[in-house]
């Protein structure tokens, strides 16, 4: 080569795609995010939440494997759709976090491509999401299923703290977030307990509103073909008083709801 010829630049080959397993797929409007999102189950989940609605999406056996340019691939089929409609992608599951490389190679790949992303989590692994996951996640959709340690050991199976300390975390890094919470007749309405819940949300500062979610039993059938008992067969979903004395307890700490 002359030694007056500029080198070639270097060739930057592109990162190998993360493999995970998978449960589905789906389209939502308005729940797993804004707008229309494509939603990907992941498999696997370490809680037992009573009331939870994929009980297929527990057990990463139960699942299938796929790469994230597999996935990218059925996204692009409905990228159109979801854009106009002001939407993007959701990761959710199961528990998207016990996949991390996967999880963060998906929302990496999204993010590049100009797609808003969202992060559904229990915040249970809050510690395996690097900041530079979060960094690709516009939107962290975090469930917080009670504010009492106890109640929320009856409900998951686990301990509180890991969500809570995932929560303040967010705060400090000023990811946008959406409380997800369900309230369920009997076991998650106390009132002290979501005062509590109230409060810690409103000194969080990056919180854009809680989603109340009324309690249903339309998992019944799926636990039944499964051959599982639904803990909460017997359980009514919340009245329309209950559901106003909650939203009212939110708004007094100057928290929006949905």
């Amino acid at each position: 080569m002359n030694p007056c010829q500029a080198a070639p630049p270097p060739t930057t080959e592109p990162a190998p795609a993360a493999t995970g397993v998978i449960s589905s797929w789906d389209l939502s409007i308005g729940v797993d995010g804004p707008g229309t999102r494509f939603v990907v189950f992941t498999s696997g989940c370490p809680l037992r939440c009573l009331y939870c609605q994929n009980p297929e999406t527990w057990h990463m056996r139960d699942g299938h494997p796929v790469t994230t340019e597999e996935v990218m691939t059925e996204i692009g089929n409905y990228r159109r759709f979801i854009t106009v409609a002001g939407g993007g992608v959701t990761i959710s599951g199961g528990e998207p976090l016990l996949q991390p490389r996967f999880t963060a190679d998906l929302l990496h790949r999204c993010r590049d491509s100009g797609l808003h992303t969202a992060l559904d989590t229990s915040g249970l692994l809050g510690e395996r999401a690097t900041d530079a996951m979060l960094a690709d996640t516009d939107l962290v959709l975090l469930d917080i299923k009670s504010y009492s340690p106890a109640t929320y050991r009856r409900v998951t199976g686990g301990p509180l703290q890991p969500t809570l300390r995932f929560a303040r975390r967010l705060a400090n890094l000023g990811r946008p977030t959406w409380i997800r919470f369900v309230l369920v007749p009997g076991l998650t309405d106390d009132p002290a307990d979501i005062d509590g819940l109230a409060r810690f949300v409103s000194g969080l500062g990056n919180v854009e509103r809680v989603d109340v979610l009324p309690f249903h039993r339309m998992a019944t059938g799926k636990y039944r073909r499964l051959g599982l008992p639904f803990p909460l067969a017997d359980t009514p979903p919340p009245d329309e008083d209950l559901l106003a004395r909650v939203h009212d307890q939110f708004h007094l700490h100057g928290v929006a709801t949905t």
